[in-house]
This record gives structure tokens, C-alpha cells and sequence, in this order.
């Protein structure tokens, strides 16, 4: 389902939303919903969270310029203290230019990191040795930030410089952000430092009773087991349950860290019948 069309669907239900806090969003017709796409991850760690303070805070100070300020080197030491390495930062438009990006730097060393990942013996992924990584600040309106790390220590001050010129030879970019972009995103990377410290399967399988039905669980991410072409359905069937699940098939839905198993009543007493032989094949 088209994003534009999801929001419109939101909206034809239950009017405006009206504050957005934690993982609920609180409609215009007092309906809560459980916001289970989180703006397909990137408030990840909910809404109303302290980065949107540091934002305000920043922003008070008249800091929306483009010169340098403290928040840049506190953005790099934040995406450092993440990926426990030193990093030098570059940030650009689109995923795509990212991932470009990332692979001039490194082809051979290259990530995509994705918060509380996990590798295939279950444990958090070591990134510290990857030597570029793309990543992108776990805080909503950042649609357009993403960002590539690139491993920094001692030895590798002469990449850097190599990496920038060869940028430049290939016609891409690096955005400077503002002041209080940088800020915000560096409060919610430390944010989700803490989050990945605290948080553990224990939080997240608490829901299987309910959502493994319909969703295969990996760690916090949900994927559908909804057959393509009847996950628009799906969709528009969760809305009515107050579910705001995620409108792309390919698009994990997420686990609404804290919240209690009422939110899926509805959908457990109205079930979405999709296809009964594969729901015994699971």
C-alpha cells in the first residue's frame, strides 16, 4: 500500500492524529492506535522521546544555520560510541547514494546497520571492525539522512582523505546537516545505546501468542506471512483492530516495546482469515 493512501486511510477512520507519544498515536476520534511501522523504523524507539527536546533546545538557540558547531563532533562520537570504533561521518540524501558511497570507501568491508540485529548465533552484530557502515539516526524526520561511517583510526587518516577525493571523482556529495539536526540525532543514537542494553527477546516475545499468526518474529521485527496480495487487506484490517502495522509488504512491522497485550485484542477476537491450509502449515 502506498504511504500517501495508508495516512489517507488513518485519517478517513479516525480524523487527525493529534499527539503521538511512546508507541501510540492518539487520534482525533480519542482511538489509540499501537504504531507498530514507526515511520518504517526510524522512530524506532517511539515518540515524544528526549531527542525531540534536544531538537527544541537547539533550535531556541538559533542554531538552524550551516556552520560548524559542537553537535557535529558530538554526532561523530555518538555514531563512534554505537559501532564501538572511531568513525569519521558522511551523511547523504538517499540510501542509494549511501550505499554508493559506502562502497568506494570499502567494498570488501561494507554493513547496513539495523538496530537490535542480531547474527545468525542470536548474538548482537559486531560492527567494530566493519570498515564502512551505513546507518540512519533512529529518530522520525530524518527520512533523508543516511549515513556512512567510515572506520578512522590512526592508520587510516590517509583513506579518509583518499575516500573524499573519490567522491568527488564520482559526482557524490556529503550533505552538512544543522545544528539541531545533529544534535537530535546524536541524543537518539545514544538513545538506542542504552535501548540495546536494556532490551532483550524477553521484551519482545511476549506478543508471539498473537502476532506469530500472522507475522515470522525476528527479534523485534515482524514479517508477514500474509500472502502479497492480500496484505493491503491485512492492512486496512489491523487499522480497524487500532493496529497501525506497516503499509509495505516488504517493510518490517515492529514489536511496541512496553506496551501490554490488550493493544491485540481486537485482532485476536476478530481474526484476519487469509488462507486456512497455510495457517496449519505454520
Amino acid at each position: 500500500m502506498e504511504i500517501k493512501k495508508y495516512y489517507e486511510e488513518i485519517y478517513r477512520r479516525f480524523g487527525n492524529v493529534s499527539r503521538a507519544r511512546g508507541n501510540f498515536l492518539y487520534t482525533q476520534k480519542n482511538v489509540r492506535l499501537a504504531d507498530l511501522y514507526r515511520e518504517e523504523g526510524r522512530a524506532i524507539l517511539g515518540w515524544g522521546n528526549g531527542a525531540y527536546t534536544v531538537l527544541k533546545n537547539t533550535l531556541s538557540k538559533g542554531l538552524a544555520g550551516s556552520f560548524i558547531t559542537a553537535a557535529r563532533a558530538r554526532l561523530e562520537n555518538a555514531v563512534s560510541t554505537l559501532l564501538n570504533s572511531k568513525r569519521k561521518i558522511f551523511v547523504f540524501p538517499k540510501k542509494q547514494i549511501a550505499l554508493r558511497a559506502s562502497l568506494i570507501f570499502c567494498k570488501e568491508s561494507a554493513a547496513f546497520f539495523k538496530p537490535f540485529a542480531k547474527n545468525a548465533q542470536g548474538e548482537p552484530i559486531d560492527f567494530s571492525a566493519t570498515k564502512s557502515v551505513v546507518l540512519y539516526p533512529p529518530l522520525a524526520w530524518t527520512k533523508n539522512i543516511f549515513i556512512v561511517a567510515a572506520l578512522c583510526d590512526g592508520s587510516e587518516n590517509s583513506c579518509i582523505e583518499f575516500f573524499e577525493e573519490q567522491l568527488k571523482l564520482a559526482g557524490i556529495f556529503p550533505q552538512t546537516l544543522p545544528p539541531a539536526f545533529e544534535a537530535a540525532a546524536s541524543r537518539a543514537f545514544y538513545d538506542l545505546i542504552a535501548a540495546q542494553k536494556t532490551l532483550y527477546e524477553k521484551d519482545f516475545f511476549i506478543y508471539d501468542k498473537i502476532l506469530t499468526k500472522y507475522w515470522r518474529r525476528e527479534g523485534c521485527y515482524l514479517r508477514p506471512k500474509i500472502p502479497e496480495e492480500k496484505y493491503d487487506d491485512f492492512v486496512l484490517h489491523c487499522l480497524d483492530c487500532a493496529l497501525a502495522i506497516s503499509p509495505e509488504y516488504t517493510a518490517d512491522s515492529i514489536v511496541p516495546f512496553g506496551a501490554y497485550e490488550g493493544v491485540f485484542r481486537k485482532l485476536e477476537k476478530t481474526p484476519f482469515i487469509f488462507d486456512s491450509e497455510r495457517n496449519l502449515n505454520f
